[in-house]
């Protein structure tokens, strides 16, 4: 198929990429030249494992411009990509998407064959049929199931492991409501081999909220516990690897420390406490993962101070920036609350972290970035993002507060606090 992705962010790429690597023609559409050129010559604009090597591998099959309706034109289908920020209500900001529907509008006006418009962005509920499709009917002046379709096909990547997810998924859905759209994403997706859901368009946008929503309240309540697990001297871990045995519960994303971040789980599960509100309920147990992962972070600041209680002038080393490790994200991520506290304390910060040091600068162009031996060579060392390398630095006589479990500060440091162990 002849493929046009609207947006050239994370979702937007990986999923070009990965359409290109099936053997589609895509074209990948950005307001951003530079992008764009990076793109056409092969590079990726973002960083995530094994995604430049299938864009250079596929560069016959994929190109990017910076022209919406030409890319509209000669493809079979749209997906839109674009980003879906949080307000400043916390509720969706969809000023990207609506750009989109009325770009997409005014390149099917002319246009006589039947395109599908596929919302890959995260919207909550209600937004594909009450905007994005009534915004393309309103500017093409065509009917919807009719002249072009509208779907909604959710993504589930995880930012560093996402081309292997989007090769492999370990399931896919979508919602559409005429079978031509239908029948148009079954064979856009018949080579994988997955569980494939078929929906209505609101189901499939709900299934990403929760989705998301379920794995982050995962994430609050390993730290909840975590908490009273520390204060009775139990190793979290031990305890969660008994209870993920059961089949019911299973034991991913129970990991304590200090809470999740990234561009997905802080905005979407504030989204659909917005939208729960909105429609007159109280999301209760949405709000205490929220309050939780708030709060976590700073734990690591509270237990430093126990071994130093003033803070002012000395020196504290942090081991990781981005929100996670295997990319140079750093929306959201836990290592902002703390570094701003540190600061705020009258600390001085060197940190270091293999990818995100350039964009947290610009954060917080205040710390030192460093490398990672300068930061252990530090009065206490703060450990924010579990990159694998840093199991492979020396930690004997160093402090260390610990918010990811790196096993081999356990061992070696000469005082070790783990967050929730």
């Amino acid at each position: 198929m002849k493929i046009a992705i609207i947006g050239c962010g994370y979702v937007g790429t990986v999923t070009g990429a990965g359409f290109a690597e099936l053997g589609h023609d895509v074209i990948l559409v950005d307001v951003d030249e530079n992008k764009v050129n990076l793109l056409n010559s092969g590079r990726s604009p973002i960083f995530e494992p094994g995604l430049e090597e299938i864009i250079k591998k596929n560069k016959e099959r994929l190109h990017a411009t910076l022209d919406f309706r030409a890319a509209i034109e000669c493809s079979d289908l749209s997906f839109i990509c674009v980003g879906t920020p949080s307000d400043e209500y916390a509720s969706i900001d969809l000023r990207y998407v609506k750009s989109a529907a009325e770009n997409i509008g005014e390149a099917l006006k002319k246009k006589t064959n039947f395109h599908l418009v596929v919302v890959k962005s995260t919207v909550v509920p209600g937004t594909t049929e009450e905007v994005v499709k009534e915004t393309i009917e309103r500017i093409s002046n065509k009917t919807a199931f009719t002249d072009f379709g509208v779907a909604m096909n959710p993504e589930f990547l995880r930012e560093g492991n996402a081309v292997g997810d989007f090769l492999k998924p370990d399931r896919i859905v979508f919602g559409a409501e005429d079978e031509r759209s239908k029948a148009m994403l079954a064979e856009l997706y018949n080579l994988f081999e997955c569980p494939k859901l078929i929906t209505d368009i609101k189901t499939a946008e709900m299934i990403k909220y929760v989705s998301n929503s379920f794995l982050a309240t995962k994430i609050s309540f390993a730290n909840e516990v975590g908490n009273i697990c520390k204060r009775l001297g139990i190793d979290t871990y031990e305890v969660f690897k008994g209870v993920g045995l059961d089949n019911r519960i299973n034991k991913s994303f129970f990991r304590a420390g200090i809470g999740f971040g990234g561009s997905c789980f802080p905005k979407d599960v504030m989204a659909l406490i917005a939208k729960a509100e909105a429609l007159g309920t109280s999301p209760e147990i949405l709000k205490a993962v929220v309050s939780r992962n708030n709060e976590q972070p700073l734990n690591l600041i509270e237990l430093l101070k126990k071994h130093i209680p003033d803070l002012k002038g000395r020196t504290i080393g942090v081991l990781g920036l981005a929100f996670k490790p295997d990319t140079d994200d750093i929306r959201e991520s836990r290592a902002i609350p703390i570094v701003a506290r540190l600061i705020e304390e009258g600390a001085t910060v060197k940190a270091y972290d293999p990818k995100a040091m350039g964009t947290f600068k610009e954060l917080f162009p205040q710390i030192d970035c460093v490398s990672p031996v300068a930061v252990l060579n530090t009065d206490a060392v703060l450990i924010v993002t579990e990159w694998q390398e840093f199991e492979n630095l020396t930690y004997t006589g160093r402090i260390v507060i610990d918010g990811r479990l790196i096993e081999k500060a356990r061992k070696e440091a000469d005082i070790y606090e783990g967050v929730c162990w």
